[in-house]
């Protein structure tokens, strides 16, 4: 029971850290964001709402066309992923204390490296946890075994045609846009391992305590 309250707290932890990052970055979006929150400044320019409510909203139609395609990589930590960051987002911009555009691009730089840096190591968290993928990983796995791709390149395929839509509805894209998926995912793999061979000494010291030679 402890060991599933820590991975739970793990995984709210890493959300936390998740949202953060992200509204970091919105906070210096002229140097460009990741492709989806590209669409999700994009429609919240367009059509109101916050930029959280639209990570919402693409999370949980993520989620429905998902559950049709291949259910099986639906879990509660899907449905809890697609619910919170948006949300945490919204907080953390809300509160007006973060660190905003201004007119050194090189500070604008290091505070959206700062930005990436965590959301890759909240990713890691979240996802090493192990109570579920988030909506976009588990839509383009199911897409991935759909197509025969590969998940590298089914993740291509879809950030591309989300970043094309993005940039039509006049979301922020610029250099960083493309760099940014280079950044995160080796902080991102390094917090995955990092926090996966943590619960797994957890796990074997829990094993120990109930295998008692007689």
């Amino acid at each position: 029971m402890s060991l599933w309250l820590l991975r739970y707290f793990n995984f709210f932890l890493g959300l936390t850290f998740f949202g953060l990052g992200n509204a970091i970055a919105v906070n210096v979006q002229s140097l460009g964001l990741h492709p989806w929150e590209v669409l999700n400044v994009a429609l919240f320019q367009r059509f109101g709402f916050t930029i959280g409510t639209w990570s919402v909203i693409c999370g949980l139609v993520l989620v429905l066309i998902t559950l049709v395609v291949d259910r099986k990589y639906i879990s509660i930590g899907t449905f809890l992923n697609a619910l919170s960051i948006g949300p945490i987002m919204d907080f953390f911009l809300h509160l007006n204390i973060l660190p905003r555009e201004n007119e050194n691009w090189w500070l604008n730089l290091l505070i959206l490296l700062l930005g990436i840096i965590i959301t890759g190591i909240g990713g890691g968290i979240y996802v090493a946890a192990g109570i579920g993928a988030g909506p976009r990983d588990g839509f383009m796995l199911s897409v991935s075994e759909k197509t025969g791709l590969s998940v590298s390149r089914a993740r291509i395929v879809v950030e591309s045609v989300i970043l094309i839509i993005g940039l039509i509805l006049g979301g922020p894209v610029f250099i960083m846009t493309f760099a940014y998926t280079f950044i995160q995912s080796p902080i991102f793999q390094f917090s995955m391992k990092l926090m996966r061979s943590y619960f797994a000494s957890l796990e074997r010291k829990q094993k120990g305590k109930f295998n008692i030679p007689l």
